[in-house]
């Protein structure tokens, strides 16, 4: 099993950032790529970016492209998302997910709010 903890989230303002963070414990070697997914009020929950343990290649959806940036930190297990000039539709519950071990792992999710 892996098990994923999030923290970093928070209320920001327009044009502000924000950083969150994702510890896995468990197996993590046995983890290919970790995302993060978001959710927001009344809506599906979307990938927002993705990296793999190995090569760290990376993938964005379009709408944070230039804003966001994920990252890896394989010796602390942690994954990182750097969150720049948020906008209010950037508010949603923030979610870690880990692929391994042929299934998806998830986190309780942290709560961005962007308003002013």
């Amino acid at each position: 099993q892996v098990q994923l903890v999030e923290s970093g989230g928070g209320l920001v303002q327009p044009g502000g950032s924000l950083a969150l963070s994702c510890a896995a414990s468990g197996f993590t070697s046995r983890i290919y790529a970790m995302n993060w997914y978001r959710q927001a009020p009344g809506k599906e929950r979307e990938v927002v970016a993705g990296i793999t343990r190995i090569n760290g290649d990376t993938n964005y959806a379009d709408s944070v492209k230039g804003r966001f940036t994920i990252s890896r930190d394989n010796a602390k297990n942690t994954v990182y998302l750097q969150m720049n000039s948020l906008k209010p539709e950037d508010t949603a519950v923030y979610y870690c997910n880990a692929h391994a071990l042929g299934r998806d792992f998830w986190g309780k999710g942290t709560l961005v709010t962007v308003s002013s």
